[in-house]
């Protein structure tokens, strides 16, 4: 047993996932005679790099590291504009829309619902691009969907018109909503993904908050209009840097690279010095495989917008493959905890103009996108709290569990989620209760720190124990959380209305709290799932092709 993570009755040999990221004289790998295995630099010299770069300079993962961060900042910048901005750009405006347009508030707030389920519809279609073609071109027209949609919404003058604008909007969600936290799996080891892939959770949770904080003022002193057309500049930003500093991170890596790194029943002792948050790409990089000399592709080169096929399956089999890794019981349980929990400070933004333009708040659209600072710096504590102990406590783990690394050791941290619960119950008592404006947005701002503590953990537990099919849980995942969206989008004003507030968000943080304490047989069972999935695989037994990669 590993740190009460169950071992396999058949022992821990082969498991995806279980990888060793340390070595010391006593650890042998799965063929003794195998290649020296690469390690970090620097102070994470004892480190092993895992999955094992290839010889190739254009593997992603043989990139400069200031290379990555690009790559990764553009993706965010991209996640920011594409899906946290324009999700919630009309939040703070409900009000004004709905007496400009002359319709009731629920018809405004499906100009949001109709933008989600269009993001979520199309998920599927951009996984399977992306599977077969690369992120790249899929990234790519993303950006130029939402650059049409805005540009479109900068000119509305009707209701329907805007609805078009939204719908088209919504084209540019899927791929920085599902695929940028796979972009994190293409371009960095085991060790070093859980920081990034809570900035990016951070980047599609509490940076939404802070769009409708620039929003509000925006509708109140220039007029909604204005949303649209300062959206256009910085869109059309980011869609000029992803083309030319976005290069393709899909690559093709050898699975035996990987076979090394196997951990065989017996676990090896080692101690493992203080890791670093960072670290440098494998050093060899120039070295080849064989007889073959990769060359180095060229600024030009990677502008390419196709650079090849990555899987022989059909379109079609793609598509499919969000729906079918929801046969795996851990990927559905990862679909299922993110995307509620994640979408109950979006029930929130739904609702605060509801709440808090009437008496006795009279807040104006300026004072209500305001509201949404107490969720953004939520989101930024949470953030760099999860940042700041997710990849220390998985080394830390490891070395407990003399230098073996299970993905389980991701989950520990969702604990914390159960400040989600206490926000979300806060929050609903004290606005039932007309209380202090800015105790309720502490409540707003708690609910999105304990939501850190559960989304990343969780992202980066799907990423480590289940590679292959990453892409697909992601999918799956902006799916199901953005048809709750626009679930929610048809009853939560009305259930406002009729309950009041303090019992649609007491059910939602008995919900949070449920799904946070479900995370204890995943931690106990969780490796002994692997195993069996790695033997009942349905989407290789219906040949949906995977990564090989860890």
């Amino acid at each position: 047993m590993g740190l009460g993570v169950l071992e396999t009755r058949s022992g821990s040999s082969g498991v995806p996932g279980t990888v060793a990221l340390a070595e010391t004289d006593g650890f042998h790998t799965e063929e003794d005679c195998s290649p020296r295995l690469k390690r970090g630099t620097g102070k994470d010299k004892h480190l092993i790099l895992a999955p094992q770069p290839s010889d190739d300079p254009n593997d992603p993962l043989n990139w400069p590291y200031r290379k990555k961060v690009v790559v990764v900042l553009i993706m965010v910048l991209g996640a920011c504009l594409n899906a946290s901005t324009v999700g919630p750009l009309l939040s703070a405006s409900i009000v004004v829309l709905a007496g400009e347009f002359n319709r009731p508030i629920a018809d405004i707030t499906l100009l949001t619902g109709y933008n989600m389920v269009v993001a979520g519809a199309s998920c599927p279609l951009a996984s399977a691009l992306a599977t077969k073609y690369g992120k790249r071109p899929v990234f790519f027209g993303s950006s130029v969907a939402c650059l049409v949609g805005t540009i479109v919404g900068s000119a509305s003058q009707t209701y329907h018109t805007l609805l078009s604008a939204r719908i088209i909007q919504g084209l540019g969600f899927a791929a920085y909503e599902s695929l940028a936290f796979s972009v994190i799996g293409d371009l960095f080891f085991v060790h070093q993904r859980g920081a990034w892939v809570n900035v990016i959770s951070f980047t599609l949770s509490a940076v939404s908050n802070l769009s409708s904080v620039i929003a509000g003022p925006i509708t109140d002193h220039l007029g909604w209009h204005y949303l649209f057309h300062i959206l256009i500049a910085a869109s059309g930003l980011q869609t000029i840097l992803c083309f030319f500093f976005a290069p393709e991170t899909s690559y093709i890596r050898d699975a035996s690279l990987n076979r090394q790194l196997a951990v065989g029943d017996e676990k090896v002792d080692v101690r493992v010095s203080a890791i670093s948050e960072h670290v440098e790409a494998a050093d060899g990089s120039e070295r080849s495989q064989g007889s073959q000399h990769p060359t180095k592709k060229t600024f030009w080169q990677e502008l390419a917008l196709y650079t090849g096929v990555y899987s022989e399956e059909s379109l079609l089999k793609l598509v499919f493959g969000p729906f079918v890794c929801l046969t795996n019981l851990v990927a559905l349980w990862t679909v299922v905890v993110t995307a509620i929990i994640t979408s109950t400070y979006v029930a929130i933004s739904y609702v605060v103009a509801q709440l808090f333009s009437p008496p006795p708040y009279l807040l104006s659209s300026a004072q209500v996108g305001y509201l949404s600072a107490g969720p953004f710096i939520g989101g930024v504590i949470g953030t760099v709290l999860v940042a700041q102990t997710t990849d220390r406590l998985v080394i830390w783990m490891a070395t407990r569990n003399r230098g073996v690394y299970e993905p389980e050791f991701r989950l520990p941290l969702i604990i914390f989620s159960f400040i989600c619960t206490a926000g979300l119950c806060g929050f609903g008592a004290l606005a039932e209760a007309q209380g202090n404006i800015y105790a309720i947005d502490v409540m707003w701002g708690l609910t999105l720190v304990g939501i850190c503590f559960a989304v990343g953990p969780c992202s980066s537990y799907a990423i480590d124990a289940f590679r292959g099919m990453s892409n697909e849980i992601f999918v799956a995942n902006v799916m199901v959380k953005n048809f709750l969206f626009f679930g929610y989008s048809y009853f939560i004003n009305d259930w406002i209305t009729s309950d009041g507030a303090a019992t649609p968000f007491y059910v939602f943080g008995g919900i949070s709290a449920a799904l946070t304490i479900s995370t204890l047989p995943v931690y106990l069972f969780g490796k002994r799932y692997r195993s069996f999935w790695h033997s009942h695989n349905v989407m290789e037994k219906l040949g949906i092709q995977g990564h090989a990669e860890i």
